[in-house]
């Protein structure tokens, strides 16, 4: 397999832009009409998940290792969409065929197998993976809805109770899906494991997004949703040790920070805890009773709330690590970041100007969870539509 040829071949076919995944899905859905069920039925977010996906596959495909790793995680998760071992070969001869389209007389025998033997190394590994984990952990988890509050107009907290006990660890994401809507969406439990095994999430309706507006207007006390394997180790505390936390949070971003805080105290470490959650309004802060018990139950926690916070108006309003780095000097802590990507992005920078070094700054990547299979997934903006793959 020549990886310069392929790298090669791809660089030409993503310079045609939106119709490489039209005509992939269109030549998917007609050759093979069954695998239509694995996708939303709203198609409008697909548009760029599999020139993503591939681009990524492709720019790795000489670093085995990592690749592998990657390959793996996404096998496993494929089993919540119903992904079987014999959808495999059907998207590899969709693939091929739109690569044969767009090379046109650049596509050769050699490509032609240079593509197959990636792509059979892709389904291999993930098919693997996805066989492997069917003893460890099942496709999805079946959770009731055992409390569901309207905070906002548009956040609720949902309480859920899983049938059987998902195992995860505070700051990591788990999918959530509604039976009536084909798509899954990633939230951060808002709380460390608990005793019971249930789950309190913070849901923000998106606008257009199918799970997150499901969950907020359309959900009840006893519906039951899905719930897929956690993801993510961005902001878990395994690499923190002992040290003291400085939290930085946004919006519904504070859910898995809050879960952080409940872990320290299941630890009953002696560190020491600020938090500076920032919200658009007072009457945004949707969950200020929940801070308040905190702060009243564990003496080593102090919290800001940092009202005001709008990215589309720089300069004029708020932002939480603006009043932190005011307030002190953080250096010698741990500093955990979560909100949107664009609060993500200019805290991290601020932090990095002002002498933070990457090693003690932890956030999730930036749109980097994965929300579906290889060729309908990709890095995503978590601020778009759920329907599309999106983030808290």
């Amino acid at each position: 397999m020549d990886v310069s040829r392929l790298k090669q071949s791809w660089s030409v076919v993503v310079g045609h832009g939106d119709q490489v995944p039209l005509y992939f899905y269109s030549t998917l859905f007609l050759a093979y009409p069954e695998t239509r069920q694995l996708f939303p039925t709203n198609m409008a977010g697909q548009r760029d998940r599999l020139v993503t996906a591939l681009g990524h596959i492709v720019s790795e495909v000489d670093q085995v290792d990592r690749l592998v790793g990657y390959l793996q995680e996404l096998g496993a998760d494929h089993r919540k969409f119903a992904v079987r071992a014999e959808h495999y070969p059907a998207v590899g001869q969709a693939l091929l065929a739109t690569l044969r389209h767009f090379l046109a007389e650049a596509w050769t025998d050699e490509l032609a197998q240079d593509w197959a033997a990636a792509y059979g190394l892709v389904a291999k590994v993930m098919t693997e993976a996805a066989q492997a984990a069917e003893s460890v952990h099942p496709p999805w988890w079946v959770a009731e809805v055992v409390g569901h509050e309207r905070r906002t107009f548009d956040v609720a907290v949902l309480t859920l109770r899983p049938q059987y006990l998902l195992p995860f660890a505070a700051g990591q994401s788990v999918g959530v899906s509604h039976p009536a809507v084909r798509s899954w969406r990633y939230y951060s439990p808002a709380n460390a494991p608990r005793a019971d095994g249930t789950l309190e999430l913070h849901v923000r309706a998106a606008p257009g997004g199918a799970v997150s507006s499901r969950l907020v207007y359309g959900c009840a006390v006893g519906d039951q949703l899905h719930l897929a394997a956690p993801v993510g180790d961005g902001l878990t505390l395994r690499s923190a040790g002992s040290a003291d936390l400085l939290l930085l949070a946004a919006g519904t971003g504070w859910a898995p920070l809050k879960a952080l805080v409940e872990q320290v105290a299941a630890e009953g470490s002696r560190r020491r805890v600020d938090l500076y959650v920032g919200f658009r309004s007072r009457s945004e802060c949707y969950d200020g009773e929940g801070l308040d018990k905190l702060v009243a139950s564990h003496p080593w926690l102090t919290v800001t709330q940092v009202p005001g916070l709008d990215l589309h108006r720089p300069g004029e309003v708020g932002h939480p690590v603006d009043r932190a780095l005011a307030d002190g000097d953080w250096r010698s802590r741990h500093v955990y970041v979560c909100g949107s990507d664009d609060m993500v992005s200019r805290t991290v920078a601020t932090l990095t100007r002002s002498g933070y070094h990457p090693g003690q700054v932890h956030h999730e990547a930036l749109g980097g969870q994965w929300y579906g299979p290889a060729w309908r997934s990709a890095v995503q903006d978590p601020t778009v539509p759920d329907d599309s793959g999106g983030a808290r």
